[in-house]
């Protein structure tokens, strides 16, 4: 999350992309415009928009950190209690949402349609293997699926790279618990 959306976070919580035009509120984004529109014309479950939905990975050790690491001095990954998973309407996607191939189930259902041990691998290359490495890339970006919206108070916390992220989130007015991982969730440069 950027560092620069924590006040608006804070007070409306993580919202979907189409509750936040539609509410008009200002975000900072750091995802792909090629990726937003291929999740633009995904539906989940055979009835709302992806974009309907707030997204949550369940490893932030993933591609996707890995290619925003130039702005480690300016993002952070927020902690999200795992209470969301009983909101209603909730969904897992077995990859990234944006991916072909993705399977959206409902959860607890989705839960069983995880890979677990390629999820959490701490690497997800395979040199010798380009189609097994992409694919291990979409399934380490497996998502939760909360409707709308996932209110503040379900944000328990937050990681940063290092201080000067510590000092831009506290800055931003985040008053929950920070914790700075050098290594081991954010990438170097």
């Amino acid at each position: 999350m950027p560092i620069e959306n924590i006040p608006s976070v804070m007070q409306h919580g993580i919202l979907s992309h189409n509750l936040r035009r539609k509410k008009k509120i200002p975000n900072h984004s750091v995802a792909l415009q090629e990726v937003q529109e291929l999740r633009a014309r995904k539906v989940v479950l055979g009835a709302r928009p992806l974009h309907d939905y707030a997204n949550l990975y369940f490893d932030a050790h993933n591609p996707m950190l890995s290619r925003v690491r130039k702005y480690n001095n300016e993002i952070c990954v927020l902690q999200v209690s795992p209470k969301v998973l009983n909101l209603p309407k909730v969904a897992i996607s077995d990859r990234n949402a944006a991916c072909d191939f993705v399977g959206f189930y409902p959860y607890p259902y989705g839960l069983e349609k995880l890979d677990f041990d390629m999820l959490y691998a701490t690497w997800w290359k395979h040199r010798d293997d380009p189609r097994l490495e992409e694919l291990h890339r979409h399934i380490k970006c497996a998502e939760v699926l909360v409707p709308d919206c996932v209110e503040p108070q379900y944000i328990i916390g937050a990681y940063v790279c290092n201080r000067q992220a510590e000092r831009a989130l506290k800055n931003a007015g985040f008053s929950g618990k920070i914790e700075i991982k050098e290594s081991g969730l954010f990438f170097s440069f």
